[in-house]
């Protein structure tokens, strides 16, 4: 004789068969209602529900000191003509606006976890509008709300949080009313520092560059020769507008419209570095697809094609730069850009 075994649906940790049944899941679960309340340390002890106020207070503080500090720094460490001097203004107004912002947040969450209610309230759905006694029993609610958070009958921390609230606007609003009646001429944009014959030059050294040295396949980052000296004490921002990124392919992977076909010299062409989209440094350039990328957000153009966008956020090719070579055979700029560099702004249709 064998012995027969039942097949098991199922098994427990102690070995038990276990059988599914019609009828074990029931029609609905039962309420467990909410947790037990537990009090917290402020609730029941006077010193730690004073000892949480100070330290709102003191992150309010901390947020009315970064909005002081912010206007300090806009208008005393104010940006040179040198990168360091940049550096040091824009930490300086990072770090704060930076405690502006984060102490009236801080200090919004720990109030809310130390001295506002935290007894957890459930109520039933109703019609979208309730009736008057409901209504006035929200009201009731409310009252009692303000009543549990102490602002009332704390004095420093009505005044700390008011005062935080109240300034911290200004680290947005004084930027922008110093910029009333500042320079908003845009025909800036329009124009460079090339010109007919103006030699293109590595950045950041300035020597000029001979078209034999620009091999296939090669990258140059270039500045006009002369930046420093013509661009004078507003050096600076004459190379953010005029910086080119030069590549050289072959010839016959150039698709060049017929008003464009004498702005490259034996596939080398040259386009603006600054972004159409927010002006960022496109300067990740891909070889084999000749492709060409903003690290900002991933707006990408085509080099061989005019510099066209096939991906990302911009709306308009990179201004070129139309080259050719002198006597000597050093490459040179044909004239500016031909059309004005950088994001799109309110005098143009794109």
């Amino acid at each position: 004789m064998t012995n027969e075994q039942t097949p098991q649906i199922g098994g427990t940790a102690g070995g038990q068969d276990l059988a599914r049944t019609e009828g074990t899941v029931p029609a609905r679960f039962e309420d467990p209602g909410l947790p037990e309340h537990r009090l917290r340390q402020s609730d029941v002890d006077p010193a730690a529900a004073k000892r949480a106020e100070r330290q709102v207070v003191a992150m309010f503080a901390i947020s009315i000191l970064g909005t002081i500090g912010f206007l300090l720094a806009y208008f005393l460490v104010r940006p040179g003509e040198t990168v360091a001097s940049m550096r040091i203004s824009n930490i300086a107004l990072g770090i704060s606006l930076f405690l502006a912002m984060f102490g009236i947040g801080a200090a919004a969450v720990h109030w809310a976890k130390t001295l506002m209610s935290d007894h957890e309230r459930q109520e039933a759905r109703h019609p979208q509008r309730s009736d008057a006694a409901t209504r006035e029993a929200a009201l009731d609610v409310l009252r009692q709300g303000a009543e549990d958070s102490g602002i009332g009958r704390r004095g420093v921390l009505k005044g700390a949080v008011v005062s935080a609230v109240a300034l911290a606007p200004l680290t947005v609003a004084v930027p922008l009313i110093g910029e009333v009646g500042g320079d908003w001429n845009v025909s800036k944009f329009r124009h460079t520092l090339w010109e007919r014959g103006k030699r293109l030059a590595r950045d950041p050294s300035g020597e000029p560059i001979r078209a034999a040295d620009v091999t296939i396949g090669s990258v140059f980052h270039v500045i006009p020769e002369n930046l420093r000296e013509e661009g004078g004490s507003h050096w600076i921002e004459e190379k953010a507008k005029a910086v080119v990124l030069m590549v050289r392919m072959d010839p016959r992977d150039l698709k060049e419209t017929p008003e464009r076909a004498g702005w490259s010299y034996d596939g080398i062409v040259a386009y603006s570095k600054i972004c159409t989209h927010v002006g960022c440094p496109v300067a990740l350039y891909e070889q084999q697809t000749h492709h060409l990328l903003c690290p900002c957000h991933q707006s990408t153009f085509d080099m061989s094609d005019g510099a066209k966008v096939v991906f990302g956020p911009a709306a308009r090719p990179l201004p070129q730069l139309p080259i050719t070579v002198d006597d000597d055979g050093y490459l040179i700029a044909q004239d500016d850009f031909d059309e004005p560099i950088g994001p799109s702004y309110w005098e143009r249709l794109r």
